[in-house]
């Protein structure tokens, strides 16, 4: 990030959803995800929001989520559905929003970096079976 002049100043380090964020993003919440009136209960959102930024922030695996947050395979499960009907992409939005009013997006300088992720099925390194006996084909079944 690039050095801010001083009519900018800088952000905490988000761990836990601020009260006034909260009331933007359980909107979205509501909206797109309101609770089943029928079957078991869900886990407290804010809860599980709170737990999957721990989750995100920190790297660490799901079931090593503290105990203070709600119980592991119930956040993931809420991760997965947020994230399968779009929600998550609604949170992302507001909080770039939000972040962007209060000066703490540099648009100037950003960087993605896909050196994290395997080359899928090996990309063009990959060569003819070595067991195949001179068969056509490549390494991965098909």
């Amino acid at each position: 990030m690039t050095k801010m002049d001083n009519s900018q100043r800088t952000l905490e380090t988000i761990w836990r959803v601020p009260d006034r964020l909260w009331h933007t993003l359980k909107s979205i919440l509501d909206e797109h995800d309101p609770p089943s009136p029928v079957g078991r209960k869900r886990i407290d959102a804010r809860a599980a929001l709170d737990a999957i930024i721990f989750r995100l922030r920190s790297g660490c695996q799901w079931n090593q989520l503290p105990n203070e947050f709600p119980d592991d395979s119930s956040v993931h499960r809420t991760f997965q559905r947020w994230e399968q009907i779009g929600v998550l992409d609604q949170i992302w939005t507001a909080l770039v929003e939000e972040c962007e009013e209060l000066g703490g997006v540099d648009w100037q300088w950003q960087s993605a970096d896909a050196a994290m992720a395997k080359a899928r099925f090996g990309g063009d390194e990959i060569g003819p079976n070595p067991t195949g006996r001179a068969k056509p084909g490549t390494k991965r079944s098909l």
